[in-house]
């Protein structure tokens, strides 16, 4: 989301506290004010470099001389998995030397720079503080990644980057026609995580319907311990179990519906049995007490600790709650529990997507530099030494051979493995970031959780989102091809 995701040891970033965001003015950058900035800010001072030779092993013709601007999202996967990268670009190019801005404040610290016409060359786009991809690519303030895209990879020269990269990271950057705006550099897995060992302990299988959902929470209650737990206050953290749930049941057309903004789509059968299903959960008594008052890092270390059975969130977890999760924990996740057989796709469908996007701004001094090092990022060597650092998948495709997997990432492959085709991959956490986050997720999804709201009432509410959204001729709208 994460691609959006606040993933960092220290409990901000990514998944920040919202009201933090806000007292700022910089939750998702959907004001006006970005955008008109973004429209019109062409400041001087912004000389591209000269483009280098381009050769076998300069296939973008980078300057090998010039500088190199790259800045961070400083979150849960750290820090050092891009200064090894950026050593192998300084190799390559010893002439050049790259300025590395490791940070939380994306926002903060490159809205003057956008605004100046000065941007980084390359910019990891995540955190609480995420510039809104929606809005840049509508302004135009992103560049074209295609010559990355079809340029020879690194390991095989034969072979395009394009022809690397998992499936569905390609789409995932495009968002109205071929361009491809953003690069997706880690590939999440979104589901029900839980411990192996706690769910042995009750001598339970993970529940594949509703009513053994049911069963299972009734009897982790019987013994003290909560049925779920998840991000109260980023309650946009639910849709990763309950989107992909609303996809099995009622087929990926719904989900993609959604998308579109489409009128009346949040009014499907299939959404209201979903918010019906949860709110149980609520009714029933299963969810943590005091969840809605708990962040991301507070809600993971009640789970870690044994509270609760469930919790909804991506691959980042494992990293992310590493300091407080058990040896023996046996970390897995799943699939989102359906309902029952009548559901249109398979157990085992699931949510899994790029995350952790990276961008190149169009009015960036040395663009061709940041593909290069984006072409470093997504060799076999690059791609191995994030997963081994911080226990995830990058977009390449591989990159595992010869690692002794960690049990959550073990675990995501299995759930990738059962799935087969039936991955879906809902957009508006990148096409329209305030919309998911601000409303949908905090005064939609987060009410209905705590209690305040019933599953008719919010669908009410949030169609009225989607249908506000969807006029808004300030947005720029999206639709699936």
């Amino acid at each position: 989301m994460g691609s959006t995701s606040a993933r960092t040891s220290e409990g901000l970033g990514r998944r920040d506290l919202i009201k933090r965001s806000a007292a700022i003015g910089l939750i998702s950058v959907p004001t006006m004010g970005f955008l008109s900035a973004c429209a019109s800010g062409g400041g001087s001072g912004n000389e591209k470099v000269e483009k280098g030779t381009k050769s076998d092993k300069n296939p973008l013709g980078v300057n090998e001389s010039a500088p190199l601007d790259f800045v961070l999202f400083d979150g849960g996967f750290g820090q050092q998995y891009a200064k090894d990268a950026i050593k192998l670009y300084e190799k390559n190019y010893p002439g050049a030397t790259v300025k590395f801005t490791p940070t939380q404040k994306i926002t903060t610290e490159l809205q003057p720079r956008f605004n100046g016409g000065n941007p980084p060359d390359l910019i990891d786009n995540s955190g609480a503080e995420q510039m809104d991809m929606g809005v840049l690519v509508g302004q135009k303030q992103l560049a074209d990644l295609t010559p990355l895209l079809d340029a020879p990879s690194v390991d095989d020269p034969k072979k395009k980057v394009r022809d690397t990269l998992r499936p569905g990271i390609v789409e995932m950057g495009q968002f109205d026609g071929a361009p491809v705006w953003v690069l997706y550099y880690a590939y999440t897995v979104y589901g029900v995580w839980y411990s192996q060992k706690l769910l042995d302990s009750l001598d339970a299988k993970y529940p594949e319907t509703w009513d053994e959902m049911l069963a299972v929470c009734e009897k982790a209650k019987k013994k003290g311990i909560a049925g779920w737990t998840y991000a109260g206050k980023h309650p946009y953290y639910v849709p990763f179990s309950l989107y992909p749930m609303i996809g099995k049941v009622g087929g990926r057309e719904v989900l993609d519906a959604i998308d579109n903004l489409e009128p009346k789509a949040w009014e499907h059968p299939a959404v209201k049995a979903c918010f019906e299903a949860y709110y149980e959960l609520v009714r029933k008594g299963y969810i943590l007490q005091g969840t809605p008052g708990l962040d991301h890092i507070q809600s993971q270390t009640a789970w870690t600790e044994g509270k609760a059975l469930f919790i909804p969130n991506g691959s980042w977890v494992e990293n992310e709650a590493a300091k407080t999760m058990p040896a023996d924990f046996g970390l897995a996740v799943s699939a989102p529990t359906g309902l029952d057989s009548s559901d249109k796709m398979p157990f085992g469908t699931i949510w899994a997507s790029g995350g952790e996007p990276f961008i190149v701004p169009a009015k960036a001094k040395n663009a061709e530099g940041g593909m290069e090092q984006l072409r470093i990022m997504l060799s076999e060597a690059s791609s191995k030494n994030f997963t081994q650092s911080v226990k995830s998948l990058t977009a390449f495709n591989g990159g595992t051979d010869g690692i002794e997997l960690t049990p959550g990432l073990k675990s995501g492959v299995a759930a990738l493995e059962k799935a087969g085709q039936n991955v879906v991959n809902p957009r508006l956490q990148d096409w329209y970031v305030a919309l998911q986050k601000e409303k949908i997720g905090v005064a939609g999804i987060g009410e209905m959780m705590a209690g305040r709201a019933t599953p008719a009432e919010t669908i009410k509410k949030i169609q009225k989102f989607a249908d506000d959204a969807a006029k808004d001729p300030n947005i720029k709208h999206y639709k699936h091809q």
